[in-house]
């Protein structure tokens, strides 16, 4: 120390050869000597201001009648009916169009960089739909502010997922809608959401059956349509009967009818499309990244239309699989802290939560959600369709792939290329995902190459969507598609000659 520094108090205990600072003083000497050394060497601290996000404006009671609220992320068809749905409770709902390039760019301008696609596709399909309010419906601003807010889904863990929402607030304002309201619907909480008081939008019980059929019942659609349209004699006859069957939804939803007659009749349309099965096409099972397996636009280079382009059918998993996903992993989650040793008393832990009849609960409420998906299947003529074990999956991937972790699609993204793998349903997997998807790119691929050498019979390949790079996806999926069916024709050519 040099003559400005204050010595800290000591004493001698005896035995030592050198003073031994006092214990209580310790930390109060060492910040006295730190501030001392700043001065002397002129550090001194600067100020520091933290950004802090404004509180938004609410949505209450009063504002529902004359307020709309714009939903979109999911496919078309769910997008459609979930307005339906909203509608039909008594609120003003619109689906948003799916997002596109001008979408992706206006994304991109008003997004902090470093985002990923879908937050550039998405996030920019809310600001161009406003601008269309504002620049060609002839609405103003402060209408726009005050007669709409934006529903979306909000998450956490390492995916930038989770600050969707900062970044929905940050391009409408710097896009010239500052004030314009962003609600969130917490994927975790579930039901839990359930609030009262003066609110706009209330997430009763009723709202989330609404939002689970609605998700159902677009899955069982948008299955159908992978079935039947690669193998329609009359090009775009399955697309037709989608657009009718998306109408009578929209009108079961609205008017709170059966759901079930709905999709019967959805079932007439689809078996009345003229198909030919005789030619063998191979099938291609898409896994990866939520939203880019999911969206029918540009953010996945329109990824399931150029497949079925290519003369493959697509299989692509129902999102009804990630709501038993999330009820598989607060089922695991609880039987893990019934073990612990101590209370737990964190936000999810078990104190005073009854941990048996909350395991009944998850239990039931998975039957139930499995029972409703399998009798909208039956109803649209997909009998067989089945959800996926959630146990099943999780015993298939735990030995390559640590339960634990939980960003983006967990350990569903190896699952489900093991369950292809052992029930032999597709001959190529591709892993989509977004350029730089943390979760998926950093974590999953590397795992895959592993399970990819060990089971080489099925074909894997990844694709990372960027948003303006589809050549290169394609051309890659070429090579694929071409390696595949050359395999195939080897396999009819040696089954025909043992025939012989």
């Amino acid at each position: 120390m040099n003559e400005h520094s204050p010595h800290p108090a000591a004493y001698y205990d005896g035995t030592a050869s050198k003073p031994v600072p006092v214990p209580d003083q310790l930390e109060a000497d060492l910040e006295a000597f730190e501030q001392a050394e700043r001065r002397r060497l002129g550090l001194q601290a600067q100020p520091v201001s933290h950004f802090v996000e404004p509180r938004q404006r609410g949505f209450n009671k009063v504002q529902r009648a004359t307020t709309t609220i714009l939903l979109g992320g999911l496919s078309r068809t769910q997008d459609l009916i979930a307005a339906a749905g909203f509608r039909g409770l008594g609120y003003k709902a619109e689906a948003l169009d799916i997002p596109d390039h001008e979408a992706f760019r206006i994304g991109k301008e008003f997004c902090n960089r470093g985002q990923c696609n879908p937050a550039f596709f998405t996030v920019g399909n809310l600001v161009k739909h406003l601008m269309h309010l504002r620049d060609n419906i002839g609405l103003s601003t402060q209408d726009i502010i005050d007669r709409y807010v934006f529903l979306t889904a909000g998450a956490c863990g390492p995916c930038r997922f989770g600050l969707y929402a900062g970044e929905f607030r940050k391009a409408v304002r710097e896009a010239g809608f500052d004030g314009f309201r962003i609600l969130l619907f917490q994927q975790q909480d579930g039901p839990r959401q359930i609030i009262g008081g003066d609110t706009g939008l209330e997430f009763t019980p009723a709202v989330f059956v609404m939002l689970i059929r609605t998700v159902g019942a677009g899955d069982v659609v948008n299955l159908m349509g992978y079935r039947i349209r690669p193998y329609e004699v009359e090009t775009g006859a399955t697309d037709a009967a989608i657009g009718e069957c998306q109408r009578i939804l929209v009108a079961a939803f609205e008017q709170r009818s059966s759901v079930l007659h709905a999709l019967r009749q959805c079932g007439r349309l689809f078996a009345a499309v003229k198909v030919n099965r005789t030619r063998e096409k191979p099938k291609v099972a898409l896994v990866g990244e939520f939203w880019a397996i999911n969206t029918e636009g540009d953010g996945n280079y329109k990824l399931q239309r150029f497949l079925e382009a290519e003369g493959a059918e697509v299989d692509v998993e129902p999102v009804t699989s990630w709501l038993s996903y999330m009820l598989w992993h607060n089922r695991w989650d609880t039987r893990r802290r019934l073990g612990l040793k101590i209370p737990d008393h964190g936000r999810q832990g078990l104190a005073r939560k009854h941990p048996r009849r909350r395991l009944f609960k998850l239990w039931a409420a998975d039957k139930v959600l499995r029972a409703l998906y399998w009798s909208y299947a039956v109803a649209i003529g997909l009998p067989a369709r089945r959800l996926s074990s959630m146990d099943k999956l999780a015993s298939l991937a735990e030995e390559y792939y640590d339960l634990h972790l939980r960003g983006g699609e967990g350990h569903l993204e190896v699952a489900k290329f093991l369950e292809t793998v052992h029930r032999r349903s597709a001959q190529l997997v591709i892993s989509v995902k977004p350029f730089g998807c943390l979760p998926s790119s950093g974590v999953s691929d590397g795992v895959q190459s592993l399970v990819k050498a060990k089971y080489p019979t099925v074909a894997f390949t990844t694709i990372e969507t960027t948003g303006d790079a589809a050549i290169a996806a394609y051309s890659r999926i070429q090579m694929e598609l071409f390696k595949m069916c050359h395999s195939l024709h080897a396999r009819r050519a040696n089954d025909s000659s043992k025939a012989d």
